[in-house]
């Protein structure tokens, strides 16, 4: 106990042992999704590569979150996870699937090339991170926008719950999504006519499940219970189980672990991934286009990073006046040693999650909330399978609770000047629209500066300022 109090200061950040290891089952509970999720984008759920790829990027992907979320733990002692980070990845696809058409290489040659811009761009922010140039481009981003972060990623986790996290209906149909589906067609005779009967049960179960869930986590946040979002997901789990055994035929969600393996696939990530970088067929593409995608994909990390630590660690009370978060460079480092992991592995970039949001509401303060959930990363090699047990429904209920208590920091708005209001507004909007925390921070600094302008403010911004709003604008206009 007093090597846990000295590695991570739990009596000087209000917290216990207890209390940090509930966060962290809480935090890799809303993360878990990513085990499967990851290889499945990354390889055309299995089309692209076949399965020997498959299995690399699912080692990959246990493997770089857990280094990373580890190095978080311990050179930064913060309480966020990392692991390949959603939208990166389907760029990522993207990009393979390109190299693969103007080269002519098969899919997992056409990866290999890819992974040299994951590549690069951690040896990128590796060094800037240490000559703090990342911090100054933090510190650049006004502090009325950087306020409104957090509430702008509320609302994202909010989209995501009911809206991105979506539930398959029929083995023909679907996926459907509780706000477009559900919510928008209450005239239930028409949506039943669409989904079958199978299939609008399935629906109802879905919603009803997420809505229990939030409302047990309220309940027990109220009643002071801590880990009450841990809590009130395994709450949503059994309410899906039991439904589902009981409205739903051929219902069996423990049906995959009878075939289910338990043994880490090291030999394909090895033979397939592992330090598998080809840079001769990369730059096949031509000089000015593997540039720009360096460019794009360092854009796109740098600012979802540095608006996810700066978001949550507001959440969690851990900015200072100015707005600047303590150990930040150690932060941004080991964000940047999760992408040098990926990368030699083979996945996409590896980022800091907005779901470690849901590890600080149930009261994580220190890196042994990181610790915990690494390492059951780790662990995941092992037992995949059972984490995949836990229904979308759960995930859901703990996004949306985690996000309305996010929008809580538009408090810390200064409603009376415009020129912060109007860019933390587009924010508040970009966000949950785009899917990317990154772009939303980046409309919100060209509005600023363009607003300041219009106003004869020019010198009220800051020369970096001014830098970042042009490269968004390039960004937006050119790169996209």
């Amino acid at each position: 106990m007093s090597q846990m109090e000295k590695l991570f200061k739990l009596k000087q950040n209000g917290t216990t042992v207890r209390t940090e290891i509930v966060a962290g089952l809480s935090t890799f509970m809303t993360m878990a999704y990513i085990v499967a999720l990851n290889p499945n984008l990354l390889t055309g759920f299995g089309a692209n590569g076949g399965q020997q790829l498959w299995n690399a990027v699912f080692m990959a992907t246990v493997l770089s979150a857990g280094i990373g979320t580890l190095v978080m733990a311990f050179a930064a002692n913060k309480p966020f996870a990392m692991a390949p980070g959603m939208g990166l990845n389907s760029f990522f696809a993207l990009v393979v699937g390109n190299i693969a058409v103007m080269t002519g290489m098969e899919y997992t040659g056409a990866y290999n090339a890819a992974l040299c811009i994951i590549l690069l761009e951690g040896i990128l922010f590796l060094v800037l991170s240490f000559l703090r140039v990342r911090e100054k481009i933090v510190e650049a981003i006004p502090l009325g926008v950087r306020m409104g972060i957090a509430p702008g990623i509320g609302l994202m986790l909010m989209n995501i719950g009911f809206g991105s996290n979506a539930g398959v209906y029929t083995e023909d149909g679907g996926p459907f999504y509780m706000l477009g589906t559900f919510f928008t067609n209450l005239t239930s005779s028409i949506t039943r006519d669409t989904m079958g009967k199978e299939g609008y049960a399935t629906m109802v179960l879905y919603v009803v499940t997420t809505l229990v869930g939030l409302f047990a986590i309220v309940a027990m946040n109220h009643k002071g219970i801590k880990g009450s979002v841990l809590y009130g997901m395994l709450v949503a789990a059994v309410v899906y189980w039991v439904g589902g055994f009981i409205f739903l035929d051929g219902f069996a969600p423990f049906a995959s672990l009878k075939d289910a393996s338990f043994v880490p696939p090291f030999a394909d990530m090895m033979h397939t991934t592992f330090m598998k970088f080809d840079f001769a067929d990369f730059f096949q593409i031509g000089w000015a286009t593997a540039v720009m995608l360096i460019i794009t994909f360092c854009m796109i990390d740098m600012f979802d990073t540095i608006g996810t630590l700066v978001g949550t660690a507001s959440r969690a009370g851990m900015l200072d006046k100015d707005g600047k978060m303590p150990q930040m460079k150690q932060a941004l480092v080991a964000d940047a040693v999760g992408t040098l992991a990926g990368s030699i592995t083979g996945t996409s970039t590896v980022t800091t999650f907005v779901e470690s949001a849901s590890g600080v509401e149930a009261g994580g303060r220190t890196g042994l909330t990181s610790l915990v959930t690494g390492v059951l990363f780790l662990l995941c090699m092992f037992i995949a399978p059972i984490a995949a047990l836990i229904p979308a429904p759960a995930t859901s209920a703990a996004l949306i609770y985690v996000g309305v208590l996010m929008i809580g920091g538009l408090k810390n708005i200064d409603w009376n000047d415009i020129s912060q209001v109007v860019p933390v507004a587009l924010m508040l909007i970009f966000m949950p629209v785009t899917g990317s925390i990154g772009h939303g921070i980046g409309i919100a600094i060209i509005s600023y500066t363009a607003i300041k302008l219009c106003c004869g403010k020019a010198k009220e911004v800051t020369v970096l300022t001014y830098i970042l709003a042009i490269l968004f604008l390039l960004k937006f206009f050119l790169v996209v």
